[in-house]
């Protein structure tokens, strides 16, 4: 069985022409993952149970009940709860958390019969672009382990892109999926905000967080995406049952360039690569347009204003009292001092520390009010844009991975997600998608190309990045 490049699709059908079951399948990508995570070190925990879950998975597809997810091996990242599992945001403050109940997601991915690999690493409560950020080491990339997978979301990017799971869940704030999607080669699927439910992912900013797919080919995130969307009355920012009937795929005939923001800081060869990109999507009968989003070059400040003041009070629960990591002190206070002094890294800490000082008394007017305002603008530059262009393209990041410790200043660190930032902002899809690769060194490291789509817009993403997909096998 080759489970390197092995996508939904196939296994579902291999699955249920029985060529394999799922606990050969399951039993596959744990021998995968005992051969190469000590390495990569993707995964935090392997579950005990695979296998046992694997056998119901078998059970679902003997008497004919299987659904897309049946019997698929995925892995989810450390933030999203599963009951009666260790979650810790791979932060040594939940080191130890066992989950009480299931996040949303995990109950629609169970009543598929899917089987969950593990737990993956992550940037410390999502705060990070490299997953250099976690309590528990950092995670390597699977062409070049002196490289960095992206982040947050790097250890469930690395799982798909390694063969150690078939799809993989991570959380999106401002980039955390389609930029170690770009980064390892994979299709990273932001959706549009409040159709996937956020009920039980561990919260950094909760008007930009998303829980969204990693796969290997578009038609999974698809498929995966289908799986797990829908209204939740336990999120008060789902949208309505009916949305997505509302928001069918329009045609698509223009896709709009923003070229004075994308070419901020991008290296001349991936810039090179984005160009070629278009070229092959004109031939294919796309116009492409030159747009202007006037606003978007401030997106990288609003967001860390934005950010880390939901961040400060999301935090705050993490008191030493509650839950978690408490350490002993004369009087609460001091233990709450203590607690998170100890618990939180050192960009934790950084966050948490701008959060509180934009929301403070003298200082929200500065800064945390006008970042809302221009928020809104940037909402207004994709709506302007929206009304001329059926798609707006981009690099997915400036650069290919680049190397562990390469990016010690925080501002450098921030930048690479500057493509993907305002689609978070905005609140509106955007998707990954491989668009070839750039010589590093010895290594040839994958780029992505992004796709956004107005609000609701999934649909024209998929059909797109179909075609870029195919225009690419040729």
């Amino acid at each position: 069985m080759n489970i390197s490049n092995l996508t939904i699709a196939e296994a579902r059908r291999a699955l249920d022409a029985k060529e394999y079951s799922a606990v050969e399948l399951a039993q596959a990508h744990l021998d995968a993952i005992a051969e190469k995570n000590p390495e990569l070190n993707a995964y935090l925990e392997v579950y005990d149970d695979v296998i046992e879950q694997a056998h119901a998975a078998d059970a679902m597809i003997a008497r004919g009940g299987q659904k897309p997810l049946t019997g698929i091996p995925i892995a989810i990242k450390d933030n999203i709860l599963i009951k009666g599992k260790r979650a810790s945001s791979a932060s040594k403050i939940l080191e130890g958390y066992v989950a009480p109940y299931d996040a949303t997601v995990i109950v629609r991915l169970k009543e598929h019969g899917a089987v969950f690999l593990g737990r993956t690493n992550m940037d410390e409560f999502a705060m990070g672009s490299s997953t250099e950020n976690s309590a528990f080491e950092r995670t390597k990339h699977p062409l070049d382990t002196a490289r960095v997978p992206g982040g947050s979301s790097g250890g469930s990017a690395v799982a798909v892109s390694a063969g150690l799971a078939v799809a993989a869940l991570g959380s999106d704030t401002g980039g955390s999926v389609r930029q170690p999607a770009a980064f390892c080669g994979l299709v990273g699927l932001k959706p549009t905000y409040g159709t996937v439910s956020r009920f039980g992912l561990m919260a950094l900013a909760s008007s930009l967080d998303q829980i969204s797919p990693f796969t290997r080919t578009v038609e999974d995130a698809r498929i995966t995406f289908d799986a797990i969307r829908g209204h939740d009355g336990m999120d008060s920012t789902s949208l309505a049952e009916d949305f997505s009937k509302r928001k069918a795929g329009r045609q698509i005939q223009t896709i709009g360039v923003p070229r004075a923001f994308t070419s901020q800081g991008v290296d001349p060869d991936v810039l090179e690569r984005f160009e070629k990109m278009l070229d092959t999507l004109k031939a294919q009968g796309y116009a492409i347009r030159d747009i202007d989003l006037p606003h978007c070059p401030y997106a990288l400040a609003v967001y860390y204003i934005v950010m880390p003041a939901e961040a400060s009070t999301n935090l705050a629960r993490y008191d030493g009292m509650r839950y978690g990591l408490s350490v002993d002190g004369v009087d609460s206070a001091d233990i709450h001092k203590k607690t998170r002094g100890e618990g939180f890294g050192h960009e934790v800490r950084r966050r948490i520390l701008i959060g509180t000082f934009v929301l403070s008394s003298g200082y929200s007017d500065a800064y945390y009010r006008k970042a809302t305002a221009v928020r809104d603008l940037i909402k207004g530059d994709f709506d302007r844009a929206f009304a001329d262009v059926d798609v707006i393209a981009t690099p997915t990041a400036p650069t290919p991975a680049f190397r562990a410790g390469e990016k010690e200043d925080p501002i450098a660190m921030y930048a690479a997600d500057i493509f993907t930032i305002p689609v978070n902002l905005a609140g509106i899809p955007g998707i990954s998608v491989p668009m070839g690769t750039v010589q590093r060194g010895d290594t040839e490291l994958p780029l992505g190309m992004q796709f956004i789509a107005p609000h609701g817009g999934e649909e024209s993403l998929f059909i797109l990045g179909a075609a870029m997909e195919k225009s690419a096998l040729k």
